[in-house]
């Protein structure tokens, strides 16, 4: 059996995407945990945040680390600011919103891994310093409804 190693990382420009106006910065990816899960750095700006979707494949956790957070879970309405977590399983419809006048950072755990890859695909490369996207086009929506099936994903009406 092969001994385990570790891991030391750091965002960087091939890890930093922007999807729907909201940065992401990536510490691992799949291919860094055995598929076992994905971390990465949110920036959601003011307004943003992704429609309500549900999750067949992966659950997810959020930890506030500036601003605060609205979640929809199963549509009941929570807050969370810094040092706030939440933990969202499979299967729960959700969404999030910054509905503050502030950028919301927060890290997001997904496990298993795999949801990364939708990301990457929905979304743009963009310079690790980036801190917001470009506003959402038609295009950028179709993309998402377009891939979304593929990852197990479905889109739910806002």
């Amino acid at each position: 059996m092969a001994k385990p190693t570790g891991l030391l990382t750091r965002p960087t420009d091939e890890r930093t995407i922007a999807v729907l106006g909201d940065v992401y910065r990536f510490l691992t990816l799949g291919e860094d945990t055995a598929g076992q899960y994905s971390l990465f750095e949110a920036v959601i700006q003011p307004g943003g945040g992704p429609p309500p979707h549900v999750h067949s494949r992966e659950a997810e956790g959020f930890y506030i680390l500036d601003g605060e957070m609205t979640f929809y879970l199963d549509g009941r309405r929570h807050t969370a600011g810094p040092g706030g977590y939440a933990h969202l399983p499979i299967g729960l419809p959700h969404y999030f919103r910054n509905e503050t006048d502030s950028p919301v950072r927060m890290l997001i755990s997904v496990f298993p891994a795999g949801f990364e890859k939708f990301l990457f695909e929905i979304g743009e490369k963009v310079p690790v310093d980036t801190l917001t996207g470009r506003p959402p086009t038609p295009e950028d929506v179709s993309r998402l409804l377009e891939a979304a099936p593929r990852y197990g994903l479905k889109i739910l009406a806002p």
